[in-house]
């Protein structure tokens, strides 16, 4: 592991490994952390990684490691690369295997006040509304013909079949829908695993939440995102499901035995492993890459349907609408323009574990959100805050228009089951005013708070290095996992 007298101290919150550290590094690497979370971070594999990063064919910049970042599959979770569109490389490690997991934020017209006395009862409601839990199915499964109309068409699809409207789709990133977009790079495998997913949570860290705005930072972004204290609002993070994992798994398998023999490319690490964005076998895997991420906005829409019929029953008609307020991908890797070196270049930008933080007046953002820059999502923990965030000027010019994505693990999965009970920990949940719905004990204490870094500080090293700003802070009252 790295020791912190490598790192060179750019700013308060901002390190560099410079590209002297080792001779295979074709860029420099950079570490947004404040001192405390900087100690996390050496306490893992993040930073090697990183450096590995640095060695891919075409990479431009600097590679990023997001304040949320720990050890991955290739990259590290909170990883970002921009890779040279003609000379550089495509590499599903610094995408990874949940391709375009995500996270979407509706708001209500309802204050939290209103609803007090409704949160255990809509809490169940909304767990029996929401297929959750590994393996569980979906309310519609889609036959093998509809399967492909889903992955080219991603969120168009729903709203050509009634489960979306015309502003779901203006308020999600890309509009909901990646054109390249190919099924048939797509297996038979992973499609037989998505017929049945659509509309699911699935395990994991995955979940939908009923928070409320706790704290209004910038009141005029709240305004524009049409957001206020104490309003009612919903989370949902889910992303591609089995059939993005076996998408992952089955081009993984082709580049490896393609990269050293047919491109000559030798890296430090296998997972790393990835071909010239421009051959057949990269382009194939750009394809159904989107046409995989294409199925996760549809997968979220529809899981966004389904909440929207829970609520409206629930409350008779009387709850008002969910408007969604923006959808944002934080494992993909999309064609991209970007100033490097001062000049504006064209690149393959890989975010994973990395959000989207485009700032004012960038011409992917709607209307209503050119002054303000994008919405920006950050999920923490279970009985923890999440963040609204707006993306800025400074962050597309050091961090290519990204943030961090959540908290961020500090513990394995299987060691916080050894120091949480699930049981005990969903009692102290709703002692504090969080009601759990999870088909699985063992997989909350999985996901327990303590297994997280401190979302707080996370967000704050964001603002010190002014990659994104801070609007809302939310805190959860239901919780719905598999």
């Amino acid at each position: 592991m790295l020791s912190r007298e490598i790192l060179a101290q750019i700013s308060e919150v901002i390190w560099e490994i410079p590209q002297t550290y080792r001779p295979d590094m074709r860029v420099p690497a950079r570490v947004f952390a404040s001192n405390k979370m900087l100690e996390q971070v050496l306490s893992d594999r993040s930073l090697e990684q990183l450096v590995n990063v640095t060695t891919l064919p075409g990479i431009k910049g600097h590679a990023l490691a997001m304040p949320d970042v720990h050890e991955g599959y290739g990259f590290p979770i909170g990883g970002v690369a921009a890779l040279s569109y003609d000379t550089g490389v495509i590499s599903p490690g610094g995408i990874g295997y949940d391709i375009n997991c995500g996270v979407r934020l509706l708001r209500s017209e309802k204050l939290i006040d209103e609803i007090r006395n409704d949160l255990e009862p809509l809490s169940k409601f909304m767990y029996n509304a929401i297929p959750s839990g590994l393996g569980k199915e979906g309310h519609i499964t889609i036959t093998p013909q509809e399967i492909d109309a889903v992955l080219t068409l991603g969120a168009e699809w729903t709203l050509r079949n009634g489960y979306a409207t015309e502003i779901d789709l203006r308020h999600m990133e890309a509009n909901g829908r990646l054109s390249n977009a190919d099924p048939t790079q797509i297996s038979d495998r992973a499609k037989q695993r998505g017929l049945d997913q659509l509309g699911t949570l699935g395990a994991g860290n995955h979940f939908a939440e009923l928070d409320f705005v706790e704290e209004i930072y910038d009141e005029e972004i709240a305004r524009t995102f049409g957001l206020r204290e104490n309003q009612v609002v919903v989370l949902i993070h889910t992303g591609s499901r089995g059939l993005g994992h076996q998408v992952a798994t089955d081009h993984i398998r082709i580049m490896m035995n393609v990269m050293g023999k047919k491109y000559g490319i030798t890296l430090p690490d296998r997972e790393l492993t990835c071909v010239p964005f421009l051959s057949t076998e990269g382009q194939n895997y750009f394809n159904a890459m989107a046409a995989a991420a294409n199925f996760a906005w549809a997968n979220r829409q529809m899981i966004t349907w389904a909440m929207r019929g829970a609520w409206d029953r629930y409350f008779n008609g009387t709850g008002g609408p969910l408007e969604l307020v923006y959808d944002l991908a934080h494992n993909i890797a999309k064609i991209e323009e970007h100033i490097i070196d001062n000049v504006p270049q064209k690149v393959i930008l890989h975010r994973k574990g990395a959000t989207r933080a485009f700032g004012p007046e960038h011409q992917e953002l709607p209307p209503e959100y050119k002054n303000s820059g994008q919405p920006v999502l950050i999920p923490g923990s279970m009985g923890t805050a999440s963040y609204v965030l707006a993306g800025t000027r400074e962050g597309m010019r050091i961090s290519f228009g990204s943030t961090c994505h959540g908290a961020g693990r500090i513990m394995s999965r299987h060691a916080a089951k050894k120091q949480v009970l699930g049981t005990e920990l969903k009692q102290e949940l709703m002692e504090a005013g969080v009601y759990i719905q999870a088909g699985s004990t063992k997989g909350l204490a999985e996901e327990a708070p303590l297994a997280y870094k401190d979302v707080d500080e996370v967000v704050e090293t964001v603002e010190k290095a002014q990659i994104a700003k801070k609007v809302a802070r939310l805190r959860p009252c239901i919780v719905i996992k598999g």
